[in-house]
């Protein structure tokens, strides 16, 4: 696993990756990394062939129906893949609530041209690549206005913490990820990195930084001749055939039919082994088109309830004369989110997992027209795709101190309003509640961890 931390990055800001990926290669560190996602004996990759639980196969004889007295509701649970950066992308730039301004600088490329679309029900006027996602995404994708009370690079992992707003002083994706766990079944609880970017985001898990998985050495790791997956019906049956002696012999006959109707047929099997290993050698390289593809991966393996990847929307672009850059990568950008959801489906996860796009704060609307863009607090936006949202806006915009600031929110409504229940300080804390009811942590264990704002109602599919 190339772990590209601060401890580790050398000249240029990172490890060497030939040699980092060489060291993957490694038979030693193959099986490490292996254990490493998997568990001791396989045990993910075991469950993913068998379609039994981890618990349960570690576990057989114990009582099979049983819920994880942890586990708050396994019906609402989600996956969630977050892209974040460091470099402050204008991810907030070019969102619907942008476009209600005049004085708010936006590319003169006809690729960004303002373009009307639905949200659900709502129309919105946003830059066009927005436009071009399915309605199907549309109709459950949220842009969130908010601040993120910094605009500093190395604060990113501050903003993790909701500049405070957590208690234990534990990242948003490392509570999402501790939460979700129990009602996933996930080999691990710890998020995973995937494609460290060099540009200064980290997530740590209990205080530990959580190392980097390039997604080329994940294949090279699962999709060689050689690789696990190419086993995967042969362990299947060889844990069918242990389940089944142990129920038969011990089991009741509700037990044996729970078991019956959890376990994949050789087919079945067969058809995973052979989509994830189309992904895996689909994987060229390390940019976020691969990193789409390691992250539903690891998602159907059922590795980490969070998978963190860098999907970049422009970057640190205080000089990038007509905002060409900015163009570029926001049409790259949706152009990967589509991609991404695309995927899910054919992986059938379209309605398990949730995609969230969080930044360490935004970039300046109108101070410097076309030129560039500078670091703004005030003002960031996060966007939100998943069944458990309503397509929608919440929040706005007001001009201030020569550009723009979030607006408190109305959190029945959503609506940005000076008078709003949720502070302008708060947004940035509702945004991370919005986030977590979406996903299906409960709102006891939500108040608890985030100490500031509340979920907006509005945000929330029914």
């Amino acid at each position: 696993m190339c772990d590209h931390s601060s401890h580790q990055l050398g000249q240029g800001g990172r490890e060497d990756e030939r040699a980092c990926e060489e060291r993957v290669l490694d038979p030693g560190r193959r099986r490490a990394l292996l254990e490493g996602l998997f568990g001791a004996g396989w045990l993910g990759l075991r469950s993913l062939a068998t379609g039994v639980p981890v618990a349960l196969l570690a576990n057989p004889r114990r009582a099979l129906a049983a819920d994880d007295p942890a586990c708050f509701s396994k019906t609402n649970a989600q996956y969630l893949i977050l892209s974040t950066s460091g470099s402050g992308d204008p991810l907030n730039a070019n969102v619907p609530g942008t476009y209600a301004f005049p004085t708010i600088a936006h590319s003169l490329d006809p690729l960004m041209a303002k373009t009307s679309f639905k949200l659900g029900s709502t129309t919105v006027e946003a830059a066009m690549p927005w436009s071009t996602l399915p309605q199907t995404v549309l109709d459950r994708t949220t842009f969130f206005h908010h601040t993120t009370l910094t605009n500093n690079h190395a604060n990113q992992p501050k903003v993790m913490k909701l500049m405070g707003g957590t208690r234990r002083d534990e990242m948003l994706p490392s509570f999402f990820a501790s939460q979700l766990a129990p009602c996933l079944g996930t080999v691990q609880h710890e998020p995973v990195v995937v494609g460290a970017s060099g540009s200064g985001e980290f997530l740590s898990y209990q205080g530990r930084v959580l190392p980097a998985l390039s997604p080329s050495a994940l294949r090279d790791t699962l999709a060689n001749p050689a690789g696990p997956l190419g086993t995967l019906q042969a362990l299947r049956d060889a844990d069918l055939d242990r389940l089944n002696a142990v129920f038969k012999a011990h089991g009741t006959a509700a037990q044996r039919t729970y078991l019956d109707r959890l376990a994949q047929t050789q087919g079945e099997a067969r058809g995973i082994s052979q989509q994830l290993l189309e992904n895996l050698t689909a994987i060229t390289g390390n940019d976020p088109t691969n990193q789409v593809l390691a992250a539903v991966t690891l998602i159907k393996m059922n590795v980490s309830p969070v998978v963190s990847m860098h999907i970049p929307f422009g970057g640190d672009n205080h000089t990038d004369a007509d905002l060409a850059g900015e163009t570029k990568q926001t049409v790259a950008a949706t152009a990967t989110i589509a991609l991404l959801m695309q995927k899910l489906t054919d992986l059938g996860l379209q309605d398990r997992v949730t995609f969230a796009a969080m930044n360490v704060f935004g970039r300046t609307l109108a101070k410097k027209g076309t030129t560039g863009r500078d670091h703004l607090a005030n003002h960031h936006a996060t966007v939100m795709i998943g069944k458990g949202l309503r397509g929608g806006v919440v929040g706005g915009l007001v001009p201030q101190a020569g550009d723009f600031a979030a607006m408190p929110i109305v959190s029945a409504t959503g609506l940005g309003d000076p008078a709003g229940d949720i502070a302008f300080s708060d947004t940035l804390s509702a945004m991370g509640k919005t986030l977590g009811t979406a996903l299906g942590v409960s709102s006891a264990a939500l108040d608890e961890t985030i100490m500031l704002g509340k979920p907006v109602k509005s945000a929330l599919a029914a």
